[in-house]
């Protein structure tokens, strides 16, 4: 069997899918990426122990200094972003049932009229 070769984006992407969802389990996200579970295993152990690694300087990084006003309008706008995308979510679930009824009835007036012509 050939080994395949994956990016680092590609493994980096992979392992911010597995944490982006605490419901997910490392089977799901393998079987949703097309990739064997043990390898995902294995790319999130390393980016663990990257994140864990003494040599990342933590005095370097630059830290954000908002202020609570600042953080609470980030959070207002989030919430309103989310209750709009919520929305739009819900308007697009209902056209695509919308769009399966009529693909199942057009589906079956086809298939009647194609059995009566016979």
């Amino acid at each position: 069997m050939v080994m395949k070769v994956y990016s680092p984006e590609f493994k980096a992407d992979a392992v911010a899918l597995y944490h982006s969802d605490p419901d997910l389990t490392i089977v799901q996200a393998a079987r949703d990426l097309g990739i064997n579970p043990e390898t995902l295993r294995n790319w999130i152990r390393a980016d663990r122990a990257r994140a864990d690694s003494p040599t990342k300087n933590t005095k370097d990084t630059p830290v954000s200094k908002a202020t609570k006003e600042e953080l609470e309008a980030e959070l207002a706008a989030l919430r309103k972003e989310n209750a709009a995308l919520r929305k739009d979510n819900a308007t697009l679930a209902t056209e695509r049932d919308i769009l399966r009824k009529a693909t199942k009835f057009f589906a079956a007036e086809m298939s009647s009229r194609l059995c009566g012509e016979s």
